[in-house]
């Protein structure tokens, strides 16, 4: 019998909000027991190059892709926040390139403006925020909340997103993205298959799947949305079941991830979720702007 590999295809590293270098992800990986790491960072393609390097020296599968921030408009008094996952983007298409720097630079631009604001009533800097960054990696949320973190106002990262960070917080600010329609049809542009990340994550429980926005998931199919991540821990029961079932009718692969952000980035683990070979196939049959690499043992893939 084909063994059934281990495929989490959305993972990070600190070249954005992770903890772990691209090459330790890997090796982590590897001891976890995962075959094939999709290295997704946040509107960076900068630890693709490491990644791949280290996961052809330990036979480990790698799938290049990222996590682009975008922004839906529900209604006149309803936007909110989606994460579309490009895999296998060419990381030299112009217009991608530039789209991913401006989001980065509106990124740095945010943190700043939010650090200030609770450097007012909290004892943070942007100068202590800067020393725990790597040069070049993309800057968000986590970072603040990891300084929160270490000060001792907060017990972890998820501590400061339930609190100060929070969304409703007053020292929340937005950030500068595409609209979703607009990213996945770039992320075509540039050979990648797009995927909504971790959709329907907030689905209130004991709410009425038929009050979910099926237009919007619509309009989203329309514009070339290929596939959901639909196996992922924070995607609530009831969501799922509608989303597979959307999927279905609108012939769309699944996905499963883990969105590990390293040990104390998150408690999500490596492998926790993983994709079926079927669904992998399709995304791979429907991108291709950059390689991924499968060593030998998975060649059957």
């Amino acid at each position: 019998m084909t063994h059934q590999p281990v495929l989490d295809l959305h993972t990070h590293s600190n070249r954005s909000d992770g903890l772990d270098t691209p090459a330790y992800l890997m090796q982590r990986a590897k001891r976890l027991g995962v075959d094939l790491i999709g290295l997704a960072d946040h509107d960076t393609t900068d630890g693709w190059a490491e990644g791949l390097a280290s996961a052809k020296q330990l036979g480990l599968g790698f799938l290049p892709a990222i996590e682009i921030s975008t922004h839906a408009v529900l209604s006149s008094k309803k936007r909110i926040s989606v994460h579309i996952l490009a895999y296998r983007p060419d990381p030299n298409h112009p217009k991608l390139v530039e789209e991913l720097a401006k989001t980065r630079e509106s990124r740095v631009g945010r943190a700043k403006r939010m650090v200030e604001l609770i450097s007012e009533d909290y004892p943070i800097s942007w100068e202590e925020i800067t020393q725990h960054i790597r040069p070049g990696s993309t800057v968000g949320r986590p970072a603040i909340a990891d300084a929160l973190a270490r000060a001792g106002i907060v017990k972890d990262r998820s501590a400061a997103f339930d609190t100060i960070l929070h969304k409703s917080s007053p020292y929340y600010i937005s950030e500068h993205s595409l609209s979703t329609t607009e990213a996945i049809e770039l992320a075509i542009e540039a050979g990648a298959a797009p995927v909504i990340a971790h959709p329907l994550m907030d689905f209130p429980a004991g709410k009425s799947t038929a009050d979910l926005p099926d237009t919007h998931f619509k309009e989203m199919v329309e514009a070339g949305l290929k596939g959901l991540e639909v196996y992922h821990r924070q995607v609530p029961k009831a969501a799922r079941e509608w989303l597979l079932d959307f999927a279905k009718n609108h012939n769309l692969f699944t996905t499963g991830s883990s969105d590990y952000h390293g040990v104390g980035g998150k408690v999500n683990e490596l492998g926790e979720n993983s994709t079926s070979v079927e669904d992998f196939r399709s995304l791979i049959a429907q991108s291709s702007g950059a390689d991924y690499y499968l060593p030998e043992e998975l060649d059957w893939l």
